[in-house]
């Protein structure tokens, strides 16, 4: 598949300070690539590098294959950015707001009716944005920032001020629209979302990627070998060690008919950051 970003040694400097220290990783076609982390880690620097905001201290950084900085207008025109400064003018409507910025972008007019039936808006078109509810504006804010139809979406905290409810259903509009082909960028420090979503995440620590990988290969990587067995007496927890003395002792409850459930102890990615970094999110 195409890789879609590349972040080659990436350096940051803020009045001497290093905000990002060699940060290397790339993005193929298609992915939900999560960077995560607490906050102060660099996530928001990275993206605003990644968007030609910001000028790395040092370091190669391409998007769809070209410099960034270089080839800024062309590549701008096919990204999509979702921000916590991502406004919208409270007193116009929906419709009025998607269609001033049809007009600035030059978007099809066609495309406000199809983004406005995927976030599932039609019926409030003609609503003022001021009285919209929080998950309402944040899905009006992913429809703008998806109008021209990007191949490439940068999230920065998408759901961190929505309850879980609402974010559940942003995170299912997030995945029918790299369903239907569009690669996405998160930056989150809500690791449950991270391991829902994300195909691949990189763990960022003080301006450093300390862990990259698929959530699921990352939790086997850092599993224990302890068991959890819970015993149908009082819902009784015992924990074992993943061997032959485990094993016998759980043979011996299961033809006895005590044995109720049997967990392996496959860490979180929370606490996969906590080992590694020492901190918590």
């Amino acid at each position: 598949m195409e890789t879609i970003i590349s972040m080659s040694n990436v350096t940051k400097d803020f009045k001497g300070k290093k905000a990002l220290k060699n940060l290397t990783f790339n993005i193929k076609e298609g992915e939900i690539f999560g960077f995560l982390g607490p906050s102060g880690a660099g996530k928001t620097t990275t993206i605003k590098l990644l968007t030609s905001q910001l000028i790395p201290t040092s370091g190669d950084i391409e998007v769809f294959g070209k410099d960034v900085y270089s080839n800024r207008k062309e590549i701008v025109k096919n990204i999509g950015i979702l921000s916590d400064t991502s406004g919208m003018y409270d007193r116009l409507t929906v419709l009025d707001n998607l269609m001033l910025f049809a007009d600035i972008n030059g978007v099809p007019k066609k495309n406000i009716e199809e983004i406005l039936s995927k976030i599932g808006m039609e019926d409030t078109m003609k609503k003022q944005v001021k009285k919209l509810s929080k998950g309402m504006k944040q899905r009006l804010m992913i429809a703008r920032a998806v109008l021209h139809k990007p191949k490439l979406l940068f999230l920065d905290e998408p759901t961190s001020s929505l309850d879980p409810g609402t974010s559940l259903e942003i995170h299912k509009l997030l995945r029918n629209l790299n369903k239907e082909g569009t690669t996405i960028f998160l930056t989150t420090h809500n690791m449950m979302e991270a391991d829902k979503l994300c195909d691949r995440v990189a763990f960022l620590n003080d301006g450093e990627i300390v862990e990259l990988g698929n959530p699921k290969s990352l939790k086997l990587k850092y599993m224990n070998d302890d068991i959890k067995v819970i015993l149908k007496d009082k819902n009784k927890e015992i924990m074992l060690k993943n061997n032959k003395e485990g094993a016998l002792k759980i043979k011996e409850w299961m033809e006895e008919g005590k044995l109720l459930a049997i967990h392996s102890m496959e860490p979180s990615l929370e606490r996969i950051f906590l080992n590694l970094t020492g901190r918590e999110l």
